[in-house]
């Protein structure tokens, strides 16, 4: 294990967890264990590190009760690394830097709820296509847990930066921010086309990270006809590297849509959306409808 500088200040949260998190290579070690790659070989092979350095950061993050070690085979003996609860608490942390990145190293600073077409976080989504998303579960608009992928041959995952039963429920100058109107529009066009995309066997959820309340009250004012998901807990986002801008307050998703199948592969991602109802015709297509 290589010397590690202490950081002596007990008083300071902010020290005490870049004692933990502080070295780089253990930030991307939790960032692809949410993204569903588990297996040591695998996490190398992501990340480009010598198996001494990963031996030693895995060993970190699991004394420091970040990430749990499982058996997944007795001859020869191989582990898997899961986040633990504590690990998964770093979500928030590792999209904060994400979007951090994406409004003031690759941006311009301006907060977005989309992007420009040749931007990076653009071809950052785009090349979702042909990934598998990993076994997660969100929470429904009755806070019950459920899985963003349903059992039909595709599954249509619109993400929106929030959308609400009262008007002065919106944050303040969310009219200003590009790319935040739209979301009741998009959510009434897929109910309207609904039949459409059962019949072409597809599914249509909507995740944002709002409340699942709140979700429940937009979704009966507006009479949804199918479920609306809670990423509150930047689970979806952090496993997918989604996009997001912070708005009172709160991490809220960019608006795409993703198209994927029962295998859990993502066959088709629209990113930007600058015509919501164009993106729900561009969704029906995709799936055959």
């Amino acid at each position: 294990m290589p010397q590690r500088t202490s950081l002596a200040d007990a008083d300071c949260a902010i020290a005490q967890a870049l004692d933990v998190v502080g070295d780089w290579w253990t930030l991307l070690i939790v960032r692809d264990t949410a993204r569903g790659v588990h297996r040591f070989d695998a996490l190398q092979q992501e990340l480009g590190m010598s198996r001494k350095v990963l031996t030693e950061r895995l060993r970190l993050l699991v004394d420091a009760g970040v990430l749990t070690r499982e058996p997944y085979q007795d001859r020869p003996a191989r582990y898997e690394y899961r986040l633990t609860p504590r690990g998964r608490a770093l979500l928030p942390v590792l999209i904060a830097l994400q979007d951090w990145g994406d409004t003031w190293v690759t941006g311009d600073g301006e907060t977005m709820a989309t992007t420009k077409e040749a931007s990076r976080e653009a071809a950052r989504v785009h090349a979702l296509v042909g990934t598998r998303l990993p076994e997660l579960q969100l929470l429904d608009s009755y806070g019950m847990l459920s899985d963003p992928v349903a059992d039909t041959p595709y599954t249509v995952l619109y993400c929106f930066p929030g959308a609400y039963a009262r008007r002065d429920a919106y944050p303040p100058g969310w009219a200003e921010i590009p790319g935040a109107r739209g979301c009741t529009l998009e959510s009434c066009t897929y109910r309207d086309q609904l039949a459409e995309f059962t019949a072409a066997g597809a599914s249509v959820h909507g995740v944002s990270t709002q409340r699942p309340d709140e979700q429940r009250a937009f979704a009966d004012a507006e009479g949804l006809r199918f479920p609306l998901l809670s990423d509150a807990e930047l689970e979806l986002a952090a496993a997918l590297r989604l996009p997001t801008f912070r708005a009172s307050g709160v991490s809220r998703l960019k608006r795409l849509t993703l198209v994927v199948d029962r295998d859990r592969t993502v066959r088709e991602a629209l990113y930007p959306i600058t015509d919501t109802e164009a993106s729900v015709r561009a969704a029906l297509t995709a799936v055959g409808g």
